[in-house]
Order: structure tokens, then sequence, then C-alpha cells
């Protein structure tokens, strides 16, 4: 209680303390107000103190935390002094709990030998008092005596182990002075009188020796007649002549009680000893019999002498334990004097502990004193446990103040640092303008460039000047690449890139790619192939140009660093993966490669033969094709139920990534080496820009890669499934000739010659998207015994050049022979190479003598329908082709409207204005936004506008909303009525205008839209863009009208 009181008169100490602290500072600030970044509020102060604090500092607020300063180093002052209080009191409170915990182990302990003692000398003295009773039994109680010396010495000698505190025991009988005479002849012995030496239970000769007085005549006599063998030399003398034992006997015969006589000296042993006396009745007496009745009963006296300091020694020894204290009896019926019956004297002051001691005699009192007997050790715990809270609140008070320090600290750096925000976005601002203002002045010029050299192209020139031009086309046309990647970059940094969602053809988009790369892998002489799984669906809704943008920068990066083996682009579905064991999975698809020695030396169960990285270490840290059920659930429920993931790898041949620069593969403007930019050339921001399109198509990409052995780039990317026919139209012309094709090839069947089955299954996926059905044979034998067995009709077949090379004098003859015989009539040969060059230099003697038509790689479904079309003489019953199906269609759209094109540069409004006169529309031009808004004000006869974004006095995006204003407020007029048919029987107008800019940042399509333009072209103008933008309302205007 004291400790719980102590500890709360310090809490409230403190709470004063910390009152008068923030009373007398932080009230001082009131008036100053808050300062904008602190506005520390002390509210949380209140509940603690009470109401008192609360009622009257409601709203008080701790402002710049350099106000703090001025009381700082006084609250640190109070939290040290209260945490030497709180230690000191700590440490008064655990030390007093390790004095009492003391105190009541001493009490324990001498309150158990205490007992322990009074319970073992209360069962010796009820021995005695049953020796009592014995006696009265069969000495006095029959006649003759059934006792005798001898049976009464050997009887306690027997039982000695009952009364294991006493050292002997004797027997005294009443004899009166008329019975002495009597008495004394028939013992044999005459009554002598004892001394003090009589008492000591060990024999001494020299004392027996001696001569001892006969008693003189009393009233009356306790000889003893009984005694055991220990003390047999008291036998005949007379117990009433000593002084303390008469006095015993005669307590005893008038109590009925056992009595004590006070402690002596035994002689022989020096230890102190007492003797107990129990009166031997010769009847039985009632429990408040009167002493005159015990007296006149009495009929003698039995005795038993305690050695008390053994007693004591063979109890200790019992109860020994770790923790020794040390023991004292006394017998205290003197108070004033009492008289130690064990134990050493002490002198110290000690705690002791004092435990009484009832042995039975009422007259006579005993007590038993405790002390440790070594001194209390240093209380380690409060010594420790206080240093250590006031080493916590040493170190609290200075972390507090140091916290303090630091707050103040990072409030200046957090101005300077806004002030630097301030100015990282200013920077950034002008960053995004710089990127936007340089990519249309640079793509301005190259818009006049290209433009002019396109026109160029639809003039007469000779083969050499159009080779010159065509040059110069495809360099304008990288450095438009080259700032597209640059400008891309930019984008993604300012979070400005986004993704359309459009129906395509995943296939084609692949197609196109191939198409892109084609020339470099024949000069190369390196294996190109695409294979799609057939269960990825025809049709999907994404984007298909970043998608492409992709595939580009793998193919290429392949490619570039490729020089021998093969280049393979797969495209499968994550589920595809999770859910094929390795031997259902399809040849391209395979994880394992086999490589083996046979007929075409060191070979490997890949597209090239060359061994390849393995392709799963590519994706196996994807999340979606993880194997852990928690990981796919997750992105499993990211992704809606229509989504469709699928897994594109790109694997080659090539170089190999080195271990050292592979983890900055993904950097941007980082490359393997330093030598890589020399030799291979690029900016190193193509696989950055690809991990960022990947990651906005919620996908991931990887790669696996080994020195000289190759690389595998592998990415997911999500896109949706298509529920519905597409309602985006390819063309028709180019829908019918697909079409056509396709129900022609359908009823044909080709073989497929190839020792290597993944390129035989390339072979097989290009051919049954024509609806081809395919044959395939690993050995040319086998092959050709297909073809003259007749089973099936074989109307085309494929020979890779792996195996011409190998079997050229076979086939060659075979093929001479049966078309000479006619019996290959309607068969048709292709013999599939890396190259022309190649497969004129390894058949050159053969393929002369030959009907064999040569195709060369990489297989493309538009490519291989063309040489299929051409070898069996299917007609086309609609001779057009894509482009030739735009330019008409561009024609039959813009033939005879009228266009405005606004632009401030004179050579872009040139180049312009003469695309759009090639389809033969009636072009105007205009200089600024301002002219143009006075040549749109309706009514006026313009069709369309094309209307460049960055012009000087009004942009493209103010003319346009100016121009949506008028057109507004006279549509509103014409339904109020207040303006009627204004212009023929148009009567809501709404013009055209499409976004003419090389600003390809800000000019997205959601400004375009936010400023009321119908869509946008980038400068230079693309035929196939132009033509899809002016289709899409210029045609849907026409129809309407």
């Amino acid at each position: 209680m004291v400790g719980l009181h102590l500890k709360r008169w310090v809490w409230l100490l403190t709470l004063r303390i910390m009152n008068w602290v923030f009373a007398t500072e932080i009230m001082a600030q009131k008036s100053g107000g808050c300062g904008s970044t602190g506005k520390l509020g002390l509210k949380w102060w209140g509940s603690f103190v009470g109401g008192d604090w609360t009622s009257q500092h409601k709203y008080v607020y701790v402002g710049s935390v350099k106000a703090w300063g001025s009381w700082r180093k006084r609250l640190l002052f109070m939290w040290i002094l209260g945490g030497i209080l709180l230690s000191s009191w700590i440490f008064w409170y655990i030390n007093s709990q390790n004095v009492q915990r003391r105190k009541e182990t001493l009490i324990n302990m001498c309150d158990e030998r205490a007992r322990m003692l009074q319970d073992q000398f209360n069962v010796s003295m009820n021995h005695v008092h049953a020796l009592a009773i014995m006696v009265s039994t069969f000495h006095h109680g029959k006649m003759p005596s059934a006792i005798d010396q001898k049976t009464f010495a050997e009887y306690t000698d027997r039982t000695a182990f009952e009364r294991p505190l006493t050292s002997g025991v004797a027997y005294a009988q009443r004899v009166l002075h008329a019975e002495r005479e009597q008495f004394e002849k028939q013992q044999g012995w005459t009554i002598k009188v004892m001394d003090e030496q009589d008492k000591n239970p060990v024999r001494d000769d020299e004392h027996f020796a001696e001569f001892h007085e006969v008693s003189p005549v009393q009233e009356e006599y306790a000889p003893v007649i009984f005694a055991q063998d220990t003390v047999a030399h008291v036998i005949s003398l007379d117990m009433l002549s000593g002084p303390e034992d008469r006095e015993n006997i005669l307590r005893a015969r008038a109590s009925g009680r056992g009595v004590l006589t006070a402690p002596f000296s035994l002689l022989k042993s020096k230890r102190l000893g007492v003797i107990l006396t129990f009166a031997v009745y010769n009847k039985e007496l009632p429990l408040d019999a009167k002493p005159e009745e015990r007296i006149e009963s009495t009929i003698g006296y039995i005795g038993g002498i305690f050695d008390i300091e053994s007693l004591v020694e063979k109890l200790l020894h019992q109860l020994a334990s770790k923790q020794t204290i040390v023991v004292n009896v006394y017998d205290t019926t003197n108070a004033s004097h009492s008289i130690s019956m064990y134990g050493p004297t002490v002198l110290d002051n000690r705690q002791r502990h004092v435990s009484p001691l009832n042995f039975g005699d009422p007259f006579r009192k005993h007590e038993m004193q405790c002390r440790f007997k070594q001194k209390p050790p240093l209380p380690w715990l409060a010594i420790t446990t206080s240093l250590g809270i006031l080493v916590i609140a040493l170190l609290v008070g200075h972390i507090f103040y140091a916290a303090m320090a630091r707050i103040a600290k990072v409030e200046d750096d957090y101005r300077e640092m806004m002030e630097l925000k301030v100015r990282a976005e200013a920077a950034d601002v002008a960053k995004s303008q710089f990127l936007a203002t340089v990519s249309h002045e640079i793509r301005t010029p190259m818009n006049g460039v290209l433009g002019m050299l396109q026109m160029l192209m639809d003039t007469d020139l000779d083969e050499t000047q159009l080779d010159y031009v065509k040059t110069a086309q495809a360099s304008g046309k990288a450095l438009i690449s080259l700032i597209n990647e640059v400008l891309d970059q930019a984008k993604i940094e300012s979070g400005k890139l986004e993704l359309e969602a459009v129906q395509f053809d995943l296939r084609a988009v692949l197609d196109d790619v191939l198409s892109l790369f084609s020339g470099k892998s024949q000069d190369k002489g390196i294996e190109l192939a695409v294979y799609v799984s057939d269960k990825v669906p025809e049709i999907l809704i994404g984007d298909p140009g970043r998608f492409r943008q992709i595939i580009t920068n793998l193919v290429g990066n392949s490619i570039k660093f490729t020089e021998r083996g093969h280049i393979l682009v797969s495209v499968q579905l994550v589920d595809a993966v999770k859910s094929s064991s390795e031997t259902a999975l399809e040849p391209p698809f395979k994880l394992y490669q086999d490589c083996i020695r046979n007929g075409y030396g060191n070979s490997c169960n890949t597209l090239s033969g060359f061994p390849v990285v393995e392709r799963r270490r590519s994706w196996e840290t994807f999340k979606s094709i993880s194997t852990d059920a928690l990981t796919c659930n997750q992105v499993l429920k990211a992704n809606p139920a229509d989504a469709v993931n699928v897994l594109v790898s790109v694997e080659d041949t090539g170089v190999g990534i080195p271990v050292e620069a592979q983890g900055r593969v993904f950097t941007p403007f980082m490359q393997a080496d330093s030598s890589t930019s020399r030799t291979h050339g690029g900016t190193g921001i193509g696989l950055s820009i690809s991990k960022c399109l990947v990651d906005l198509m919620k996908g991931e990409i990887g790669f696996a890669s080994e020195r000289n052995i190759g690389s595998t780039f592998a990415f997911t990317a999500v896109f949706t499934k298509v529920q519905t026919k597409s309602n985006e139209p390819k063309g028709h012309c180019q829908q019918y000739e697909q079409d056509f094709v396709i129900s022609e090839f359908q009823r044909m069947t080709a073989l497929i010659v190839d020792p290597r089955p993944v390129r035989a299954a390339v072979t097989k996926y290009h051919l049954q998207r024509l609806g081809i059905g395919v044959q395939i044979s690993s050995d040319p034998s086998e092959g050709l015994s297909t073809i003259l067995s007749g089973k099936e009709n074989i109307n085309l077949v494929f020979i890779d050049e792996e195996a011409w090379v190998k079997h050229a004098y076979i086939f060659s003859s075979f093929i001479v022979d049966k078309s000479k015989n006619g019996a290959l009539s309607d068969t048709k040969f292709f013999l599939l190479a890396k190259s022309i060059t190649s497969a004129e230099v390894n058949a050159s003697k053969f393929l002369n003598r030959c009907p064999l038509t040569v195709i060369t790689k990489p297989l493309r479904a538009g490519m291989l329908s063309s040489f299929l079309q051409r070898a069996v003489g299917i007609e086309k019953k609609q001779n057009c082709r894509s482009r030739e199906l735009r330019l008409a269609s561009l024609k039959s759209i813009l033939h005879g409207k009228r266009i405005l094109v606004v632009d401030d540069n004179a050579v872009n409004l040139k180049v312009a204005a003469c695309a759009l006169k090639k389809y033969g529309a009636n072009v105007e031009c205009a200089e600024s936004g301002k002219i143009a808004v006075a040549k749109l004000k309706p009514p006026h006869e313009f069709d369309a506008c094309f209307m460049d974004v960055q012009m000087p006095e009004m942009d493209g995006f103010e003319a346009t909303r100016r121009i949506r204003d008028m057109e507004t407020g006279l549509n509103d007029r014409v339904q109020k009525g207040e303006a009627s048919e204004v212009h023929g029987n148009l009567v809501h107008w709404h013009t055209p205008i499409l976004a003419m800019t090389a600003d390809v940042i800000q000019a997205t399509h959601e400004h375009c839209l936010q400023a009321g333009m119908d869509g946008y072209v980038s400068k230079p103008f693309e035929e196939s863009q132009l033509y899809g933008e002016v289709a899409r309302f210029l045609q849907s205007n026409s129809s309407s009208d």
C-alpha cells in the first residue's frame, strides 16, 4: 500500500510539473498563432491530466517546432528528475518485497522446526506416560508383581526407539516412613540420598565407588526401584532428596500431568537436559479430581531424562536446506532471565523470528528463536531494475530532445524540399513542353521530307532514282521510329501512355512482324518462324499497335544478336501451360530438348537443331503461371471472366546475355556492354518500353539467357474475348479473297518432309490456316512411299531445305521420273528455303531439272497463299489487294469533297493538300486558326477539315472549340425555330475535324475529343491511317445524307 501511494504521488507530481511547463511556455505563444506545418494538438494531454486542462486549453496547439526550443531543456530536466524519482521508488519497492519474502521464508522455516520439535517431544512424553500406566497395572495391580528390574530394563531398552528424545527412564515408588524398614528388607538395600551427579545418564565408575549417604528420616521417600540400563545407577536413590526433583514430583502428583525441570547440565556430555515426571496412581481418577485426591492416590513416580541439544541437532539435520538458519531454544519461565537450552550465543541484531514451544507443562514456558546464518545478499534485482528504468528515462529524454531538434531540422528540410518540388514540377512541365515542341519541330519538317518523297515516288523515275528515293524514305522512317521510341519513354515516365481497345487478328499482327524482319533473316541465313496454338482465339480486343511494338522489339533484338540457328515466336494460352503435361504439349511448346547425333549432325529437338535455353526458366517467376494456389486465385480475381491471358515467347540461338548484365536488361538506355551500341546499334530503350507496355497489359515479362547458347524472352498479356462477330470490316475485297482461297484450299492435302518435328509443326500451322490437310514425314523414303501408295491424294509436297540438301538426288530423280510418266501431274512440289541464295547454292545441279517452286522463309499466311495460288492456278474472282482497295476506297470517299487544310507551315500545307488532291478531293488551304474559324462559320461549303494542332496566335484545339460553339449556337436556334433551312436540307451542323499533328505526346485521342475533334492523324501521313480516319466519318456522313 505504501508503494502504491508513493507511485501515485510521483505521478501527480509529474503531471503538475508538465502542466506548469505547458502553461508557462505554450500559453505564451497562443496569441502568436499556429505554424503552417505544426498544428500538433494538445488535446491528448487533457486525457491524462483531467478536465481542468481540457477546459482551459481546449484549443491550444503547438505551433512551429522551433517554438519548442525555449522550454525544451526545462522539460528535459523535469523528465530526468521524474526518472530519478521513479527509479528510486522502484528500488525501494522491489527491495521491500525482497525483505518481506525473506521474512516469510524465515517464519515458515522456524515454525516448521518448532512444530516438529514439539510433536516429537509430545510423542516421547506420551510413551513415558504409557510406562506409568504399565507400572500401575502390572506392578501394583498384580500380586505378586509382574515387573522386576530385569523386565523393566529389557522392556525400556527394546522400546527406546519409541522415545527418541529420552536418554533413559526410571520408576520411583512412594514409601512412607512407617513402611521404610519393611521396604528396605524387601528390596535388600537402604534408601540413599541423591546428589546432582546421579542425574547423569552415563554411569561413572569413580562416582559409584564413592559412599552414598543413607537418606535421613523424613515423612515419605521416593526411592528408584526400576531403571533403564542407561540410568541404572540411580536405583535406591531417593528422588525427593533433590530440590528440583522434589518440586517436580510434588507438582506432578498434584496436577496429574507431566512436569519438566529447569534445564541442567548433564555430567558426561556437558549438554543441557530436562527431566519429565509423571505420577503413578493406584486407581483411575476423573479429569476434575482434586489435588488432595491425587496426592492420596499416588503410589509412585516415573521420570524420563531428555537431551535437548541432541534432539534439536537431529531435527535440524533432517530439515537441512539451502538457506541455513541459526536456531536457539530458550526456557523462558523466568521472563527476566531466560535459560538457553540450545544454540550459540547471538550478539547481532539481525532479523529474527520467535516460535513458541508447548511441551505440555503449563508451568514451564519455552520458545524457539531463528535467524538466517548469512547476511542478506545485495538486492541486485532492485538495483538493476531501478538503474534500467533510470537509463530508459535518460534515453527517452535524449530521444525526445534529439527528436525535437530533428523535427525542427526536418521542418526546414521540408520547406526546402517543397521549394525543390515546385521547381521539379516546373522542370517536368518544361520537359514535357520541350519534348512536345521538339517532337513537333522535328516531325514537322520530316513530314515535309517524307511527303515530298512520296510525291516524288508517284512520278516517273528510273530504277536508280527510285532506289535513291526509297533509301531516303527508309532513312526518314527510321528517324521517325527513333523519335517515337524516345517519346514513348517520355510518355511512360509521365504516365500519359494509354492503350486502345479495338478488335484485331493476333496471327495477322505476327505475320506483319515477320514480314518486317524477313529480309534481315534471309540475309543472315537464320530460321525465323511463328507458331500460334489453335486454342488462342482468332480475334481479340486490345491494342494491336502496342502488341506489335513489343513483338517487334523482342524479334528485332533477336535478329540483331543472332548469327546462326533460329528465332521462334510462339503464342499459347497461360491456362494451357498450367494444365497441360509435358507430353501433351505441341512440339514448339515442349520444354525439353533432346540433343543427339544423327544423319544431320549434332541436333537438338529445336527449330534449327541448335540448343536453346530452357523456356520454362523465362516465366518461372510469373504469378499468373505460379503453382501456388493463393497466387493463382489472386490473378484470377484480378482478371474478368472474358479475359484471354496469352503467353508469348521469343526464342533465339544468339550470343546470349552476360550474367553481370542481366540485372540491367530492362533499364532504359542501358545495354549489355559498351561495345553493343557500336557493333549492333540501338538506343537501349526497346526492352524498357516493352516492359512498361506489358505492365499496362496486366502482364509480366521475364527472360532466361546463357552465354553462346541464346536467350528466351517471355511475356504475358491480358486481352478481351470477342463475344460476337466483329462489325469492323477488313475490306470487302480482302475478306472475299481470304474466304475464297480458304474454300479452294480445303479440298487439298499436303505432305511435309522435314526431319525436325518443331519446324514441321510450324509449316503445318501455316498450311492449316489456309484450310489444307497436312501429313508429316521425317524420313524422305517414307514420304515418297506415301505419295506412291495412292491411299491419299497428295496435292502439295513441301520439302525442307535441310532434307533436300541431304537427299537432293533421291528427290530430284523421283520428281523427274514421275513427272515424265505423268504419275504426279496433280502434285506440286515446293522447296522451303531460308533464302533463295542458299537454295540455289545447295541444289543448283538438281533444281533446274525439277518442276520445283522455291518458297523462302519466314512463312506467312498471305505469302504462302500467293505462292500456292500461282502454283495450282487458282484465279481470283476479285483481282484486288488491300492497298489497291484502300486507294480505290479513298478515291471514292474523297472524290469531289471540299476539304479545308489548316497549317502554319507552308511545306506541310503543300504536302497535305497534294496528298488529299491525289484522292480527288477539292482542297482549300488556311494558314492560321483564325482564318479557319472564319471559313468554317456556318453556313459553309466544306465537308471536312484537317486542322494542325500547334499554330501561333490560335492553336487547333482553341479553333475547334470556337467552331463547335458556333455550330452549337446555330443548331440551338434551328431547334427553337429562330433559324430554319440554312444550307440545303442540312439543319444540324457538325463539320468533321481531324487533328493533324506532329505532337504525339499531347495530341491523344482524349484531348481531341475534349476539344470537339473527331480524330487525329500524325505527321507524316500514313495511307492506312488516313484511310481509317476518313472512312470512319465521311463514309457515314455520306450514307446519312
